[in-house]
């Protein structure tokens, strides 16, 4: 029986794809280092740097001395504006869009503000922005588009959406009809989860959290590099977490969501309430009352956190949402979640208080880019 030629060129492509992956991971590094993390022979990964070099995706910085007798390292670093993606997030009335390069280095952006409530109109201008986009940057590898609500990302189908007002909405279709590149459609925050991993530098060998306080509440559990959806894509609804029985009613219908407690509109609504014209923008004038607020909102949270470490156990957890500037809310947060869970749980588990947000539109530019590195087969 004659062999197939497909399984030595399909090994190749798969271990340039493992080799670009830890270029961009790691920015600059040399062969022998690359054989080494990815217990490759020298001799493939050379092969494969050397294909890298004339195709202008690499280049080489130079020798770097080492400890050792033996022939230097020669430093080399992917070119990142050679290979681009773009991330399109869809929001409530607004569309926002990021071209990033390799690194996820922000080349070319936008914000849109539409009217979101019709699904078929929002698709066809969508298909409108990312035709400009492929116009203007024709070597893009992909686009990823982001959307609030329950977001099956294989199938390209959105289920729900409280934030736009949309259900059982086929959003790939009618885009793939319109756009000449590959598409990846997910949710928001599970697209900007990816991205906490990679800013932060987390190992990827371990599974992270991720949480998101905007106007809802979201969260994704991201395990070996790749986000948890669960078995009906609501894995992670981290905001739709019982943390007051009897609270106020939430979006969702129930009561006591952390949601209903802690998102923006929330916090604004009860800053209102305990003084008329008080924001979080004029939060200085009124430093008490604040701080009051703030400390409640982490004791909430910190009562969810406890919660997620215990099912979950990731090696951290990821906060990104504007009250981590306040130094109250984020010691409530620990505190509570310290008392409420297991004391080895809580040991074990990292919490990150982001004081810069993460843009939900590079996590999708960046959702492309990992999916153009994923083995085939």
């Amino acid at each position: 029986m004659k062999a197939s030629g497909k399984g030595p060129a399909l090994l190749r492509l798969n271990n340039q794809k493992r080799v670009m992956t830890q270029l961009r991971r790691m920015r600059v590094t040399s062969r022998q280092d690359l054989a080494q993390t990815l217990s490759l022979s020298k001799n493939t990964v050379s092969l494969i740097i050397d294909d890298l070099l004339e195709q202008d995706l690499i280049e080489e910085l130079g020798p770097v001395s080492v400890a050792t007798a033996g022939r230097p390292k020669i430093e080399i670093t992917l070119r990142p504006e050679k290979l681009k993606s773009a991330g399109v997030m869809v929001e409530r009335n607004t569309i926002h869009w990021r071209v990033c390069d390799y690194f996820s280095q922000v080349l070319a952006e936008e914000t849109l503000r539409t009217d979101t409530s019709n699904p078929t109109k929002l698709l066809a201008e969508l298909a409108m922005v990312c035709r400009e986009i492929s116009d203007k940057f024709p070597d893009l590898l992909g686009i990823g588009l982001g959307f609030p609500g329950i977001v099956d990302p294989q199938r390209g189908w959105m289920h729900l959406s409280t934030h736009l007002g949309w259900q059982d909405v086929d959003l790939l279709t009618s885009l793939r009809k319109h756009v000449r590149m590959p598409i990846r459609v997910m949710n928001n925050v599970k697209a900007a989860a990816l991205l906490s991993v990679q800013q932060l530098a987390l190992t990827t060998e371990s599974s992270h959290f991720y949480l998101r306080i905007s106007e809802g509440i979201g969260g994704a559990l991201v395990q070996d590099g790749e986000v948890f959806t669960g078995n009906s894509w609501t894995a992670g609804e981290a905001g739709h977490l019982t943390v007051q029985p009897n609270g106020p009613r939430c979006s969702c219908g129930r009561q006591g969501c952390l949601e209903a407690l802690i998102s923006q509109p929330a916090i604004k609504q009860q800053l209102a309430q305990r003084q008329p014209g008080l924001t979080w923008q004029n939060r200085e004038s009124a430093p008490k009352i604040v701080n009051e607020v703030m400390m409640q909102a982490g004791s909430f949270l910190g009562k969810a956190l406890s919660q997620i470490m215990l099912l979950l156990n990731p090696a951290s957890i990821v906060i990104d949402c504007p009250w981590s500037a306040h130094l109250g809310f984020c010691e409530a947060v620990s505190g509570v979640a310290e008392s409420s869970a297991l004391a080895f749980t809580y040991q074990h588990t990292d919490l990150h208080f982001l004081q810069t947000r993460l843009n939900p539109a590079n996590g999708l530019a960046l959702a492309v880019l990992e999916q153009y590195e994923q083995r085939v087969s």
